[in-house]
């Protein structure tokens, strides 16, 4: 559970910063060089390879190099960390809410 948490942690904390999640969402088209996708945003090369370091280092994100030009590709399954905790998240509320509305619309007599 702890190593679960600490994945989750990482995954979130590489999704916290707007460029990385435009980084992400232009990887779920298809798989692009860091070249091409640094052009898409306003910063110098090393700054942006911050960027990618740190999805690579979450797992987002894989980077294959042949010759000079790298490439990156989404890890699809990693957002599964993501689906996966929302999912239970969503499970916890929607029995709140089915429990607060049973107290509001039951009769007093027919509840526990």
């Amino acid at each position: 559970m702890a190593q679960y948490l600490a994945e989750l942690d990482g995954v979130f904390a590489a999704l916290a910063d707007p460029t990385r999640r435009g980084v992400i969402r232009r990887l779920g088209r298809s798989p692009t060089t860091v070249g091409d996708l640094a052009r898409e945003f306003p910063m110098t090369l090393p700054s942006f390879m911050k960027h990618v370091r740190t999805l690579e280092t979450s797992g987002l994100i894989r980077t294959v190099k042949h010759g000079r030009v790298r490439t990156c590709v989404l890890n699809r399954d990693r957002l599964a960390v993501v689906d996966g905790w929302l999912a239970e998240e969503r499970r916890i509320w929607e029995e709140r809410t089915d429990r607060l509305e049973r107290l509001v619309t039951e009769p007093e007599e027919n509840r526990p």
